[in-house]
């Protein structure tokens, strides 16, 4: 017994695809082969039963079609009222995806999922509807004919001769939750439709003669049973994988279908993805564009662009490739995604035209023969039209001028004659078609081939001036001639061709860089913003704008421009919540002009990016969507790296700021007790006892002593929290330093008493401009430092002088000095020159004053003397002392 344990990377899967399916509604088709087989009865009965158990039901919209047994079922449910709609003068009623939003049922029934919704609506289609209501977690109930799936549109069309319009993607259908058989032998069912129970009496009779032949509904009745069967085998595989009941394979199935220009191609496509979903693949649609394909018709180009989007709509992955050779281009392609199986095109009319596929088919089993090929067989398929070729399209000068060019070379090699010999001529005008051909295309290559030969003939081909030819050997000069010019050209033009793909590639890929570097250095959002207009604008040629989003999650616009497209704030907010494209091209609100694209970053979206274009094809062009969706990639990146760095600096500020505040209490609880203790002491002392007057004195004299320090501590703390959040302004005048040190001396009088000050200023210092109160408040600071960290009886010396245009104001101590290594460090906040000191203080008071002399632009430093204590310089900028006359 083997011990079968699920990959880690699938339980993870697993549970990842069951967490967003926990928060999605649950999906509930009722499938049948046609209509009147019962889908609509099956489901409201169903419906009943889940309103007995308790469930609450809604019905959002069901046809009866005049079926008197359904419309009974109906009335026993409740219902939500329908959405008039008036369109080309008729009132019609819709299905109101609003008011069942609105209305929030744990289940809704919505019926007929591949109904086209009338113009106007939110979403194109039904099926768009219900997927809205399933992702804000609604239950649905819905039907579907097995015609209407978009991979067997054909198949039902190539069996009934009648072309369904209406379908609906194989994803969707596929991703349901549960799928219901609704069957009904076609016997019954055309005894049903007899009896008036599928179609009102007067549509019976074409029913019957059309789409209701019983070997019609014998095909749709296997094409149903087999598609069910098909889910029921993923129900299977997927039960076996979550219980691991055997090994999974890891090697994926891929499929390559190869699109071609032409209406027939949509089969090739739908043929693809049948194959895929029956072999549980990856498939990729590609289309090589090649020289030839260049000359398609507009009308065959767009049938590329729409087969292409018909495979994007049924789940493939799509690209444009560009090469010289078709098979090795798709072979190369192959091998980079690992694919294993290419599905082809092939006519079946045509004998040229099927050898022509042929021989396509076997260059690509000889190039690749480890990839299976699959032929689909169709008529008129692929057949290539160039474009049609009239006297407005042909670029009339690019023949002038290789004509121009042939008769120049005829004109200087006549003047060679006597030297060159004729071979030589001929490798002249074979260097001239060389030319034409890269410069001017493929056409006015191949016309300056024919001249050449032309030109040769009549110049230099003897007899001279005449087209008459003496020798028949110069038949095969020219034939020749003519042959390698011609491949010459062919060369030089595909050559240019692939010149031009690789500057569009490289201009591509320059504009996405460009993007990326300008995008790393945004600093702001406002700057992301004008960097993706800008950008978004020259590349797509196109209006832009950015909605992002505010607090409450509402979307608004971001900056204005003159260039600013039409946008609907609605349409951006519905793209914002549900995070898919809407607008222009698109299936959803496509009645917009411009675009809605949401900018979907790897955390959450970060915003709607809106672009009107003057041309909308780009839109259809994988190449170009590709390159708009990694624009907006990028974009969203920008904008979650910005909002990450601004929530990383908010908590870098809250983290300083605790830090601070918790070094701030630790510091001043100290400080601040013990100046309170000692007022306390001495305020009780001084009420509460008869002292004699000299001792009473001295109390006070302690406690005004006291209650200064706690005020020179709280001043220092409030300037600090004014200097740091920018709330002092400085106010500069032309000041004396002499009277600004002489009040400061007289402002600590009391704190020097015990210390001798010297002050020695030279006459003659010039004005200083600056804030007097501030730099006094410096010089203070820096004399109570003095005095608090010397000893009595020590001396402090100030002295100022100009040197080198700057004011220095130094004073210095013969105290203990600094300690080692410390010299700037104790300029910071609540850093003290001694940890363990005494000495009452917070560690403010120079940092204080280095935020004032900062203010300032000037410096200050501090460092030991060499015949000990400390010695603290203020730098000061000196400026150019205005005149007398302008001081009065």
């Amino acid at each position: 017994m083997t011990d079968e344990r699920p990959d880690p990377d699938q339980l993870l899967a697993k549970i990842k695809n069951e967490e967003i399916a926990a928060q999605r509604g649950k999906l509930k088709i009722f499938i049948g082969a046609c209509a009147g087989v019962g889908k609509t009865y099956a489901m409201l009965n169903a419906a009943q039963q889940r309103l007995a158990e308790g469930i609450d039901v809604v019905v959002g919209i069901v046809e009866t079609h005049g079926r008197s047994d359904t419309a009974k079922l109906l009335e026993k449910l409740p219902a939500l009222p329908l959405r008039r709609v008036d369109y080309r003068g008729k009132s019609l009623t819709e299905f109101d995806i609003d008011a069942a939003l609105q209305r929030a049922p744990q289940l809704i029934i919505v019926d007929e999922l591949a109904h086209t919704n009338i113009e106007g609506s939110r979403h194109i289609k039904r099926w768009q509807d219900i997927d809205e209501l399933l992702a804000n977690g609604i239950d649905v109930y819905t039907t579907l004919n097995i015609q209407h799936i978009e991979s067997l549109n054909d198949v039902v069309g190539s069996i009934t001769g009648i072309r369904i319009w209406e379908t609906v993607p194989d994803r969707f259908f596929d991703s349901a939750d549960d799928v219901t058989l609704v069957d009904l032998p076609p016997d019954e069912l055309l005894e049903r439709l007899k009896e008036g129970k599928v179609y009102i009496p007067e549509q019976v009779a074409h029913a019957a003669k059309n789409f209701f032949r019983k070997g019609n509904l014998i095909a749709l009745r296997e094409l149903a049973l087999r598609r069910t069967a098909d889910r029921v085998d993923i129900q299977m595989r997927a039960y076996r994988a979550d219980h691991a009941i055997a090994n999974v394979w890891q090697a994926r199935e891929r499929i390559i279908a190869c699109i071609g220009p032409g209406p027939a191609n949509d089969k090739l496509v739908r043929s693809a993805a049948r194959l895929a979903n029956e072999l549980k693949a990856d498939w990729l649609a590609v289309y090589v564009e090649t020289p030839a394909l260049q000359r398609l018709s507009k009308r065959d180009r767009q049938y590329v662009l729409d087969h292409l989007k018909l495979a994007e709509e049924l789940g493939a992955e799509t690209a444009t490739l560009a090469g010289s050779d078709l098979v090795a281009t798709l072979v190369a392609y192959a091998q980079s995604r690992n694919a294993n199986k290419f599905v082809v095109g092939h006519p079946s009319d045509g004998y040229w035209y099927q050898l022509r596929h042929s021989r396509f088919i076997d260059a690509l089993f000889r190039f690749s023969p480890d990839i299976d090929v699959y032929v689909v067989s169709s008529k008129k398929l692929s057949r290539i039209k160039s474009r049609e070729i009239t006297f407005d399209n042909i670029k009339w000068w690019n023949y002038v001028w290789a004509t121009v060019t042939c008769v120049v070379t005829a004109l200087l090699t006549a003047g060679l004659l006597q030297i060159f010999d004729l071979s030589n001529v001929v490798m002249v005008f074979l260097l001239a078609v060389v030319g034409v051909s890269i410069r001017f295309g493929r056409g006015a290559g191949a016309w300056a081939a024919a001249l050449s030969v032309l030109l040769f003939d009549f110049f230099f081909v003897p007899p001279r001036f005449s087209f008459a030819v003496s020798d028949v050997q110069y038949f095969f000069t020219f034939t020749l001639m003519l042959l390698i010019a011609l491949i010459i050209g062919q060369l030089a033009a595909r050559l240019r061709f692939e010149a031009t793909i690789a500057n569009l590639r490289e201009k591509r890929a320059q504009a996405l860089t460009a993007l990326s570097k300008e995008l790393s250095g945004a600093l702001t959002v406002e700057q992301v913003v004008e960097i993706a207009k800008r950008h978004v604008s020259g590349t797509f040629n196109s209006a832009a704008a950015l909605f992002l989003p505010d607090g409450q999650e509402k979307i608004k616009v971001a900056g204005t421009s003159s260039s600013q497209p039409v946008v609907d704030a609605a349409v951006a907010q519905w793209v914002y919540d549900h995070q898919l494209p809407a607008g222009l091209r698109t299936h959803t609100l496509s009645a917009a002009v411009s675009h809605y694209l949401p900018l979907k970053a790897p955390m959450r979206t970060r915003g709607v990016l809106v672009l009107e274009p003057e041309n909308s094809l780009f839109l259809d062009q994988p190449e170009e969507k590709r390159l708009l969706d990694t624009f907006a990639a990028q974009i969203a990146l920008a904008l979650e790296r910005i909002h990450y760095v601004e929530v990383a600096q908010d908590a870098l500020l809250l983290m300083e700021g605790e830090r601070l505040r918790n070094s701030l209490l630790s510091s001043i609880s100290h400080d601040l007790r013990t100046p309170l203790t000692a007022l306390v002491g001495l305020s009780s002392m001084l009420a509460g006892s008869k002292l004699p007057e000299n001792s009473r004195q001295e109390l006070a004299l302690a406690i005004q002593g006291e209650a200064l320090q706690m005020s020179e501590l709280v001043t220092n703390l409030l300037d600090m929290a004014r200097l740091q959040t920018g709330g002092v302004k400085l106010k500069k005048d032309w000041q004396s330093i002499e009277e600004i040190i002489g009040s400061a001396s007289l402002q600590v009088h009391h704190i020097l008493a015990t210390h001798k000050l010297i002050i020695a200023i030279p006459p003659g210092l010039p004005l200083c401009e600056c804030d007097p109160v501030l730099i006094q408040r410096v010089i203070v600071n820096l004399l109570s430092n003095a005095a608090k960290f010397t000893p009595a009886n020590s001396t402090i010396k100030m002295t100022a002088m100009v040197i080198n245009n700057k004011m220095n104001i130094v004073i210095e101590d013969n105290g203990p000095g600094l300690p080692p290594s410390q010299e700037m460090k104790i300029f910071e906040k609540f850093t003290r020159g001694e940890t363990e000191s005494n000495k009452p203080g917070v560690g403010l008071g120079l940092a204080l004053c280095k935020a004032i002399v900062e203010a300032h632009d000037g410096k200050i430093h501090a460092e030991n003397c060499i015949s000990g204590g400390a010695r603290f310089t203020v730098i000061l900028p000196l400026g150019t002392a205005p005149m007398l006359e302008e001081l009065m």
